[in-house]
Parts: structure tokens; C-alpha cells; sequence
């Protein structure tokens, strides 16, 4: 696990955050959500992101069993990403995240 290594830890938390350990992560569950989407329409969705830093959190994202993605042998190619069980699971947790946030209007404080 990539982020275990950095926290120093192997309990339940920093095994959890070693699969969403990046800011993108979380972002992209909640882009994909409950249905398939192409590379290029995550991209559109996520437009501060660049398309290279896309791919690698999204081949992580998929070795790390979050989602799946289905490769079409077309022309032009197509390729489809859905979230598995395991991705699914992480919605209510970022659901909960997104209220913590407006509670408590988290992007106006100063740290």
C-alpha cells in the first residue's frame, strides 16, 4: 500500500487512506457515483485536473478495486469506468464528508 508506508501505521484508518490517500480520489467516487462514465467525461467534470494525473489516480483506483474500468475494441477506442461494490461503499462516507463541510463552512476557515 502506497500511503501506509508514508502514515507508519497499519490500523484500520491508514489502510483506508493508503486507498484514498490523494485529494483527486475522493472526487472522482463522487463524479462517477452510480453510473459508467468515459475517460473524457470525467475529465470535463473534473476540468482542474490534468488528463496525466487522471489516468494514474484512475489506474490506482482500479488496482486498488475501487473501480473497474471496461475497454472497448472500437474506433475510435472507448473505454467506461464504473465503481465496484467496494467504490459504492465510499459514497455515504464522502455523502457525510460534503454535510461536515457546509456545517461548518470549512472552505472559508484559515488554518
Amino acid at each position: 500500500m502506497r500511503q501506509q508506508k508514508i502514515l507508519g501505521c497499519s490500523c484500520p484508518l491508514g489502510n483506508a487512506m493508503s486507498a484514498l490517500g490523494s485529494k483527486w480520489k475522493p472526487i472522482i467516487v463522487m463524479v462517477i457515483n452510480n453510473r459508467k462514465l468515459r475517460f473524457g467525461e470525467i475529465d470535463a467534470r473534473i476540468p482542474v485536473i490534468s488528463r496525466k494525473v487522471l489516468t494514474d489516480q484512475l489506474r490506482e483506483m482500479e488496482t486498488d478495486h475501487l473501480l473497474t474500468r471496461q475497454e472497448f475494441k472500437e474506433i475510435p477506442p472507448r473505454v467506461e469506468y464504473c465503481l465496484t461494490e467496494k467504490g459504492l461503499a465510499l459514497l455515504p462516507i464522502l455523502n457525510l464528508l460534503e454535510e461536515w463541510e457546509a456545517e461548518f463552512d470549512i472552505k472559508t476557515e484559515k488554518v
